[in-house]
């Protein structure tokens, strides 16, 4: 569970974006999505090498 501390003198809003940016870095939503259906490890690791060539493409491309 999440807890963030409102400080003295802080806005209720900005303790709202504090606790939403926190909650996007755990990746709950994400697993969840994941969690939704089943994989099997042999397509998880197809589509982690297709991402990893497109990202070594774009490192490439852009770095010239």
């Amino acid at each position: 569970m999440l807890k963030i501390k409102v400080k003295e003198d802080e806005n209720i809003d900005r303790a709202l974006k504090r606790y939403k940016r926190k909650y996007k870095r755990t990746n709950v939503l994400g697993e969840i999505r994941e969690r939704m259906h089943f994989t099997k490890q042999s397509e998880q690791k197809r589509e982690t090498i297709k991402k990893a060539e497109y990202s070594q493409q774009y490192i490439e491309e852009h770095s010239e």
